[in-house]
């Protein structure tokens, strides 16, 4: 009889392991299901922030109100017709130029010939001063 007893010992620890087991996932399940609450709470507050938010805009960006706006701190006069001119009106755009190439040409070595162009070396090989140049 001393087997049916282990048996009986072993099927009593098994019993007790699994409502363990079961006792542990039924509290773990309660958890996340409140943290999916939350969350579910938290993201609806987002989106009601988000809302008054894109309500916020929508009052601040009123056309009228930014036309009173403009009237009220701007200072604006009516458009004339003399004020309209053709593109072809308008003086060209200056060329731009760096601050580096305006110093080298002020130095006398804005053309510098680079190394990587071929038609400059030659070029620069049949100057007076490539002969110093080429010896240095």
């Amino acid at each position: 009889m001393s087997i049916f007893r282990w048996l009986n010992v072993l099927a009593v620890l098994a019993l007790l392991g699994s409502a363990i087991y079961a006792y542990r996932i039924k509290y773990q399940t309660i958890y996340y299901g409140e943290q999916i609450t939350k969350l579910k709470n938290q993201n609806q507050r987002e989106r009601d922030s988000i809302a008054v938010l894109r309500a916020e805009w929508a009052h601040l960006t009123r056309p009228t109100r930014i036309q009173s706006l403009a009237e009220q701190h701007l200072d604006l006069k009516q458009l004339t017709v003399d004020q309209i001119v053709q593109v072809t009106d308008l003086p060209d755009q200056p060329p731009r130029q760096d601050n580096i190439a305006r110093k080298l040409e002020t130095l006398g070595i804005g053309d510098m010939i680079t190394p990587r162009d071929p038609r400059a070396a030659a070029a620069a090989a049949t100057t007076p001063g490539s002969r110093a140049r080429q010896e240095r």
